[in-house]
């Protein structure tokens, strides 16, 4: 269980990346294009083991506006518009495939948004079946095929329709039952809504559902939040993600409809994340790391026991050894050595389409230290340690001398007893388990570069 010492978490309260990714987006450059992203995927071809594929597909619509959402969506009512970008992204699903030899085989699916059930049952059978005709899925029992949910926009029949395509696990919003908190935030969903979906998941066969909750967001009690955990607890969902609120109505228009006079004071809001963590692990939820909890028989926890936990763009996975491709507007790829971007306009994703064009707008080749730094925080990320024995011998440096700098900047929190310090590893402590992103930060070597912005880039870490 993480420790919770509020005058420690409020010291180390400033903006880092959430390493999803090492390097992260930012560091993307449109020098990164389409023959870019061939050449590393023909690579990536060339392992002796084929690598498996992870597949994720972006829905960018929603049908109504959540004031604190920061994804790349468009608000729309216009129904028949699915049909138009459906017919783009199949397009992007032959170009993408050709990519790839047919003995690499999918091991997960996953569908994000936008509200991917903006798309009706019988529109996501057909993408299914279309990516199903184009790639080699595999066969495991370990197979997910997942899709995030707005419980307000599903009926229990959609979802046994969903588990007929394959659909074996899904994501709900919820962010808060409290009404006050829904009507700050434009989302009217009623708990009777929410769990009518779940339990039509869990009829139908779904392996795992997720609930994700958000602190800090205006309106918010203790109180209030108390009454929406112990609501979540009750419904006993197999994962629960409680993210913090990021506050960037510079780079977010939604959330320019927020008071800013209504969100919780940064106190109040420490109080929150202390209360669900308090509430979720006495409920004897696991806390796996980054928001998220698990309970102790959910694959996730199990993962992470084994040393198989691995972080990417959908965010925790079990599926380590795969390269991910990334299809439809502002969608990521990791493939092999490199990262690349999808346009985040639907305007641009449409052209480069229109073109016969894979649309990569930007993206980056790794270096070997990229892959070497990647590859410590995607360990301490995952696993709450960095194996220092493990890196010299798969890398052939000398860490004390390699890292020199960074043990150096991490010396300040190693006083504060956020990790332990050993010759052959470094491990995080309870008290260092809610700050995993400041201590990554030690070792990013691209935060010391000065960078031309004047809007944050950036959430802060509580």
């Amino acid at each position: 269980m993480p420790a919770f010492d509020t005058d420690l978490l409020r010291r180390y309260d400033r903006p880092g990346p959430r390493y999803t990714s090492y390097p992260t987006a930012p560091q993307f450059s449109g020098e990164f294009g389409e023959a870019q992203l061939r050449e590393a995927a023909q690579a990536s071809n060339g392992d002796p083991i084929p690598r498996r594929l992870s597949l994720y597909v972006h829905v960018p619509f929603c049908l109504s506006p959540c004031f604190y959402c920061g994804c790349n969506r468009i608000i729309t009512r216009d129904l028949s518009r699915s049909d138009t970008y459906l017919a783009r992204l199949y397009r992007e699903i032959d170009l993408a495939a050709a990519l790839f030899d047919r003995d690499r085989e999918v091991i997960q699916l996953h569908f994000g948004g936008g509200t991917p059930n903006f798309l009706t049952p019988a529109q996501l059978r057909e993408v299914v079946e279309t990516l199903q005709r184009q790639f080699h899925f595999s066969a495991s029992r370990d197979r997910d095929i997942s899709i995030e949910l707005d419980p307000r926009f599903i009926s229990p029949a959609d979802v046994a329709e969903l588990a007929t395509i394959g659909f074996n696990r899904a994501s709900l919003g919820v962010q808060d039952f409290d009404p006050a908190v829904q009507e700050a935030v434009n989302r009217i969903q009623s708990v009777e809504q929410t769990v009518a979906v779940i339990e039509a998941c869990r009829a139908s066969g779904f392996r795992s559902v997720n609930v994700d909750l958000i602190y800090g967001l205006p309106k918010q009690t203790a109180e209030g939040f108390s009454r929406t955990l112990d609501t979540v607890i009750g419904i006993r969902p197999d994962r629960i993600a409680v993210y913090s609120y990021a506050h960037l109505p510079e780079l977010f228009k939604p959330q320019r409809q927020i008071e800013a006079a209504d969100l919780p004071s940064p106190e109040a809001k420490l109080a929150l994340l202390q209360r669900a963590i308090e509430k979720l692990t006495a409920a004897g939820y696991v806390y796996i790391g980054m928001d998220h909890f698990a309970l102790p028989d959910d694959e996730l926890a199990q993962a992470q026991s084994r040393g198989g936990l691995h972080r990417n763009f959908m965010g925790y996975t079990t599926h380590a050894d795969s390269d991910l491709v990334g299809l439809g507007v502002s969608a990521i790829s990791h493939i092999g050595d490199s990262f690349s971007q999808n346009p985040r306009d639907l305007i641009s994703w449409q052209g480069a389409i229109d073109e016969g064009r894979l649309p990569v707008f930007r993206g980056m080749r790794l270096s070997e230290d990229d892959q070497l730094r990647a590859d410590l925080i995607q360990s301490l990320m995952c696993q709450g340690e960095v194996p220092i024995t493990a890196l010299e011998r798969r890398y052939d440096i000398d860490f004390g001398r390699y890292f020199a700098d960074s043990l150096e900047r991490l010396q300040p929190l190693a006083a504060d007893g956020l990790v332990r310090i050993e010759p052959r590893r470094i491990t995080v402590t309870s008290r260092g388990r809610l700050l995993l992103r400041n201590i990554a930060m030690c070792f990013d070597r691209y935060l010391d570069k000065p960078v031309a912005v004047t809007q944050p880039r950036f959430s802060r870490a509580i």
